[in-house]
């Protein structure tokens, strides 16, 4: 099998639906395209997500924080607490732990989110550091943000630029191989963007003028991410991908290693489907923030299909579901 996520549709086969029995407490189950778990603690409801970081050496401490606290913003939640699960090789040295460890504690308290507990061992079972990150949040019930609530015209925004966390990766870890296509100072702006992985801030604010549902853009990108909402909505829509904001430094990076920066993991990207009454307000909330934030599309009734044009004219494609990331492309050679 390929490097990176079991595609839909075997993951459904082979995991999902073999997981049978079903709670009362539990009020949002797995699913394509469902970033958190909610359970329901009375009048308030727990909201939890699990994803590991594989892909990444140099800033692994930093993204094992990220990736999963924007996953409960993505419900438009603060996340509280988050525990790592860290399975480091073998010859791996204190020197190592020690740093990777310094990265999650000061981004955690970026943050403000408590690191709670885990486990940490040496194991020959890996021969790249892997951490498994799981957070959770807290919320009254019924507040959380669901992609379930997205219906035929609504509007799509994307925060900040396309394959932010896949850009700041390749720039860390293939430095040497980019320097023949990218400046010192372009290489530096890449590496950069790992500082801007975090979506928490545009969850959160997002979360409280209030959505139809939002997805932090992780594997498999852009394309990817829309396709898995409009999975758990039941709808189609029409992507503009002329409208996609995009670094030029990602182009070149991208064009380098002959990937596509639209299926490219990017993490620091937050999707927000919103009623088009609240675009303007979100708009202008997010400008205030000093967070970039475009209007890429619109949601359509479902048998329009999940579908993506360039320019206003340009033919309409079918937008296929997600595959191994982009980055597996480069990160497996």
């Amino acid at each position: 099998m390929k490097a990176g996520k079991l595609d839909s549709e075997l993951l459904k086969k082979i995991v999902f639906d073999k997981i049978t029995y079903r709670s009362p407490d539990v009020m949002v189950r797995p699913g394509i395209g469902e970033d958190c778990a909610a359970v329901d603690f009375g009048e308030y409801e727990c909201v939890m997500s699990t994803d590991p970081i594989t892909a990444a050496s140099s800033d692994i401490g930093r993204l094992a924080v990220h990736i999963t606290c924007n996953d409960i913003a993505s419900n438009g939640i603060q996340p509280l607490g988050i525990m790592l699960a860290v399975m480091l090789p073998v010859g791996t040295t204190e020197a190592d732990i020690a740093q990777m460890m310094e990265q999650a504690g000061q981004t955690a308290a970026e943050l403000g989110v408590e690191i709670i507990g885990g486990h940490t061992e040496i194991t020959p079972a890996v021969n790249t550091p892997v951490i498994v990150s799981t957070a959770i949040g807290k919320a009254p019930k019924g507040r959380s943000q669901q992609a379930r609530d997205m219906k035929p015209g609504d509007v799509i925004l994307m925060t900040k630029w396309a394959g932010i966390e896949g850009t700041g990766i390749l720039a860390s870890d293939f430095e040497e191989q980019l320097q023949g296509c990218c400046t010192k100072e372009e290489l530096a702006e890449a590496k950069s963007l790992l500082g801007q992985v975090s979506v928490v801030k545009e969850g959160v604010l997002a979360g409280d003028i209030g959505t139809s549902g939002m997805h932090d853009i992780t594997e498999g990108g852009l394309l990817g991410a829309v396709w898995e909402m409009c999975q758990v909505s039941e709808t189609g829509c029409e992507l503009r991908l002329d409208a996609v904001p995009v670094k030029e430094v990602t182009r070149k990076i991208c064009a380098f290693f002959h990937i596509d920066y639209l299926r490219l993991i990017s993490s620091g990207c937050m999707l927000i489907i919103a009623p088009r009454e609240h675009q303007a307000q979100l708009e202008e909330v997010m400008t205030q923030a000093g967070i970039q934030i475009s209007c890429i599309g619109h949601i359509r009734e479902k048998n329009h299909g999940i579908m993506c044009r360039e320019g206003a004219e340009g033919p309409l494609q079918e937008i296929f579901p997600p595959e191994s990331d982009e980055l597996y492309k480069v990160v497996g050679q």
